[in-house]
């Protein structure tokens, strides 16, 4: 399977300004909302948000290297490799959300949480939409970066931006529920 470069840039840009959009509007909420949950074992909007933070936090600079150490080159064409297809696929949101266990160090379950979570959220999609901007000068095959749970894995830049951006869509839906 092959993707359109600029089809698939194009495609997560827009994924990341809703994502952007939707965070600007949870952060005139009151934090009392922001703060609910269903049930005791449930995420709030917040603890979504913060996990979200937390990837973020590792993917982000982990993106960044890889562009800036890239050399320019830019390809028509992205094929997705098969471990970062499986990973980005298993993200996107299905009509009824499979919950997924999440790693301990991941899990902001009962936070002491704030609207700060917000803004370290809309900072990280402005962020991802300025390295989005930058990969289009970049080979998003061969540039590799480094996964969360292992230092051995690398995938391909493409199929990380579509395993974080599609990670963040998954849980925009996860809060729209709440």
């Amino acid at each position: 399977m092959k993707i359109s470069t600029s089809e698939l840039l194009n495609e997560l840009k827009n994924k990341t300004e809703g994502h952007l959009h939707f965070a600007e509007m949870l952060s005139v909420k009151p934090e009392h909302d922001l703060n609910f949950r269903t049930s005791a074992e449930s995420w709030s909007k917040l603890e979504c948000l913060e996990h979200l933070n937390r990837y973020g936090d590792f993917y982000i600079p982990e993106i960044s290297r890889a562009v800036s150490s890239a050399g320019k080159s830019s390809q028509s064409y992205f094929k997705p490799g098969i471990l970062g297809n499986y990973f980005a696929k298993s993200m996107l949101p299905k009509e009824k959300l499979n919950t997924m266990k999440t790693l301990k160090a991941m899990n902001p379950i009962h936070s002491n949480l704030d609207k700060r979570v917000v803004d370290i959220f809309i900072n990280h999609q402005g962020q991802l939409l300025e390295l989005l901007e930058k990969a289009q000068y970049v080979d998003l095959e061969k540039t590799k970066t480094h996964i969360s749970i292992s230092k051995l894995i690398k995938l391909k830049l493409g199929d990380t931006f579509r395993f974080v951006i599609y990670h963040n869509e998954r849980h925009v839906e996860q809060i729209k529920k709440i």
